[in-house]
């Protein structure tokens, strides 16, 4: 006879704990208009030992992997920013010339 494989303690009815999620044991989605938003990738990414230590101290209890995302996404916006800037200025000048 075949054994089930069950674990001892059920805690499917335990409640969710800010250290559950910490842990990675539980993901929790962000919704926005009821819409899931996109949940991260997971990638094998080496990057220099010591800017993995610079982030981690930067970091401290809050994890230095959410802290580079962040600082990539913020890297995207500043070149976006970047370029609408310039090409605003660009028609100013051009528009000045003109007139």
């Amino acid at each position: 006879m075949r054994k089930k494989s069950t674990p001892a303690t059920s805690d499917e009815d335990a409640p969710l704990t800010q250290a559950d999620i910490d842990a990675g044991r539980v993901i929790v989605r962000k919704r926005v208009a009821g819409q899931a938003i996109m949940p991260k990738k997971r990638v094998t990414l080496y990057l220099d030992a010591t800017l993995v230590e610079r982030f981690k101290t930067m970091a401290g209890e809050r994890g230095y992997q959410t802290l580079i995302n962040e600082t990539l996404k913020n890297s995207l916006q500043q070149d976006d920013l970047e370029g609408t800037l310039r090409k605003l200025i660009r028609e100013e000048l051009s528009g000045r010339k003109a007139a």
